[in-house]
């Protein structure tokens, strides 16, 4: 009986470290995906953001910018950005996490100048909306070394 009541506390221990570890890896995965598919597309995603829209600080500095959920996607003529070093503290298992890591490469936004050295950290907020996760909230800033983009206004 003890072996038994031992062996359930260990495995619902173990399932609990499981689900904990799957907002972060859902998350990491996620902002991994993401970037690969703008470098393979040089489009946007045009549903990653929450249905509520999100508040974003731009790595170009300036004032904080509402980004609503249906804001077009941005264009690139070229975009070679990869994420770095992604930690995600898990909020609310399942419904809300951050996200930090870095984002380094180069990028040509359509419209606007290149940046041949993009070099940011990043910090996302995201929440989970009908089964998916998408940004609440955003923070892009340079490296000391690197510059952030050059986009200041969404129009």
């Amino acid at each position: 009986m003890k072996k038994a009541l031992v062996l359930i506390v260990v495995t619902l221990l173990c399932a609990g470290g499981a689900v904990m570890a799957d907002t972060a890896s859902e998350i990491r995965q996620l902002i991994i995906e993401e970037n690969e598919q703008l470098r393979k597309t040089l489009k946007g995603q045009t549903d990653n953001y929450s249905e509520e829209g999100a508040l974003e600080f731009w790595s170009s500095g300036g004032l904080m910018h509402e980004v609503t959920s249906a804001a077009r996607p941005d264009e690139y003529e070229m975009f070679t950005i990869r994420p770095k070093h992604i930690e995600v503290i898990t909020l609310v298992e399942g419904k809300a996490a951050v996200a930090m890591y870095y984002s380094e490469g180069a990028m040509k936004p359509k419209s606007s100048p290149s940046v041949s050295h993009y070099m940011t950290r990043a910090t996302q907020v995201f929440v989970k909306e009908n089964g998916k996760w998408k940004t609440r909230a955003a923070h892009w800033s340079p490296i000391q070394g690197g510059g952030g983009t050059s986009q200041t206004a969404l129009d």
